[in-house]
């Protein structure tokens, strides 16, 4: 196993290192900004030292080197209290999920009763006899009108929540005009088949035999999705490679889930073609044919076993579609699936995304489903359309267009605004003039309105007008101020870029700013000194 998966190995820790230098380089950036916002203080707080490392991935212990290379601090207790807020809320939440029995009730019925027989392969309703009750985590002997209970029965055509697939929902019946509405059925201990209900009428007692109905529409969507991660399996293991197993699953009413090993995202050719594999063995119609056997005789057969998965003595066997006279998936699943493949109708795939390195997930929609998506899809390329006055056949292609203009004319705007800025327009003109401090020129602006990437291309286009001497512009926005320096190849053994950015930077309130001896920038909140950024440059190009 682990020779067969060495490429994939390979690659995810490649991904992974790579992965982990971009997160180093962004927490470092977003890290400069809290800096730049801690005003006088030279302690960070705890909180933001939080949101680094819980929302950005961000180690706590890199937050504190390179806040120490600054000479600056951080709340290490602030960071402990909203790591322990956090826990605590995520132990409330597990708290609140429902799962109120312990398992030691369940033990105790198991040890009593036995397994329950699951008839749900072959009916959708039976009869079955009450062999257990259970409210708040313990026995009861009987429920009334009203109460919410977990009722076990000796047998039961629900199937219980495992291997992705949800737990059936439907009603159960009995004497005395009893009615029970089924919202879930779990499997605790993979043993029992709980069935979580509410007491609509009537009143149950353990020993009573009822009559155990199953939601059939659901069950049918059930079916359908469940079948269709197969196929799914199947296509993108011949489409990716025989790297690609299966690391999760969800089998809903409305829809499917299937994560599996991949380095990276799925190409749109190779979605496409996924999902055409699928919709041909669905539009073969074979026989879904399910056979027992033991997991070696399984896998000897050429059967597909999760990597991980515990199996019994028996296990079940499920072979679907055709290809080159053989079967297409061969698959090791206790679940329900549709008779014949044509039962799912369709499938679509909507989104193909990352769960983690070197995990993706595809999710997906079958039959009805699925075609009310494309039907909505359709609608709304209609609508777009409409909006453009083309037809749907057009619409990409006319907001192709409608993007590059918008970008042509972005790139005007930046143009005339930087000529603006250059002519000395946008801010303060007596600033613009160069100035000689010894035997070094600066040429020094307030500018309003440029973002920081336009201000860098001006530093740029400032620098080639100047034989020899140092750019420095600070940019006004919403009452924050951007410092950018530029310091021509000449001077750069003299003066670093950094350092003018840095004591500008301290003048408008802010603390850091990076890049190289030649271009350096760095952000402030106080813009109203934004002119101050300048003498402080000039008092250190003096000093």
């Amino acid at each position: 196993e682990l020779i067969r998966a060495k490429p994939l190995i390979e690659e995810t820790l490649l991904r992974e290192e790579t992965n982990f230098r971009r997160t180093l380089d962004k927490g470092l950036k977003l890290l400069d900004a809290e800096i730049a916002d801690m005003g006088d203080s030279d302690i960070l707080s705890g909180e933001t030292a939080f949101k680094l490392y819980d929302t950005f991935g961000f180690p706590y212990d890199l937050t504190e080197d390179a806040l120490r290379a600054k000479s600056l601090k951080v709340d290490r207790a602030g960071f402990d209290a909203a790591m322990a807020g956090q826990k605590a809320a995520a132990r409330a939440a597990w708290k609140g999920s429902g799962e109120q029995a312990s398992e030691t009730v369940w033990f105790d019925i198991a040890e009593r009763e036995g397994s329950t027989e699951f008839t749900g392969y072959t009916a959708e309703e039976g009869d079955g006899v009450v062999i257990a009750l259970v409210r708040n985590g313990a026995e009861i002997q009987s429920a009334k009108a009203g109460d919410d209970v977990i009722l076990l029965t000796n047998q039961t055509p629900f199937y219980g929540e495992s291997g992705g697939q949800m737990g059936d929902s439907g009603t159960i019946t009995g004497n005395d005009n009893f009615t029970a509405i089924v919202s879930d059925t779990s499997k605790p201990l993979g043993r029992l088949h709980a069935h979580k209900v509410k007491v609509d009428t009537g009143s149950i007692s353990v020993g009573d035999t009822v009559h155990l109905m199953v939601d059939t529409a659901r069950r049918t969507q059930l079916r359908a999705n469940h079948s269709a991660t197969h196929l799914l399996h199947k296509a993108l293991r011949h489409h990716l490679g025989d790297h690609v197993t299966q690391k999760g699953s969800l089998v809903a009413p409305d829809r499917l889930r299937f994560d599996f090993s991949h380095p990276g995202a799925l190409s749109e050719v190779e979605i496409r073609s996924v999902e055409a594999d699928v919709n041909a063995q669905i539009r073969g119609n074979s026989a879904v044919v399910t056979r027992l056997m033991s997991p070696d005789d399984a896998v000897e057969a050429g059967a597909l076993a999760l990597f991980g998965e515990k199996y019994g003595d028996e296990v079940r066997v499920l072979s679907m579609g055709r290809e080159d006279d053989a079967d297409y998936s061969v698959e090791l699943c206790g679940g329900t699936h549709v008779n014949a493949l044509g039962d799912i109708g369709l499938m679509v795939i909507i989104s193909e995304s990352a769960v983690s390195s070197g995990v993706r997930r595809i999710e997906a929609l079958t039959g009805e489903a699925a075609r009310l998506w494309l039907a909505d899809r359709d609608q709304k390329l209609k609508s777009i359309a409409a909006s453009l006055k083309a037809s749907p056949e057009e619409a990409a292609e006319r907001v192709a267009i409608l993007v590059d203009e918008r970008k042509k004319l972005e790139r005007e705007l930046s143009e005339v605004k930087k000529a603006l800025a250059m002519a000395g327009e946008g801010g303060d003109a007596a600033q613009a003039e160069v100035e000689t401090i010894g035997d070094i020129s600066l040429s020094g602006q307030v500018i309003n309105g440029l973002n920081p990437k336009e201000l860098r291309g001006l530093i740029d286009e400032s620098k080639k007008n100047m034989t020899s001497g140092i750019v420095a512009l600070i940019a006004v926005n919403e009452g924050r101020a951007t410092v950018a320096v530029g310091v021509t190849d000449d001077l750069t053994d003299r003066f670093s870029a950094v350092d003018l950015v840095q004591a500008g930077v301290a003048a408008i309130g802010g603390k850091g700013g990076g890049g190289r001896p030649d271009m350096a920038q760095g952000g402030g909140p106080d813009g109203a000194k934004a002119a101050e950024a300048i003498v402080a440059i000039r008092s250190m190009l003096a000093g």
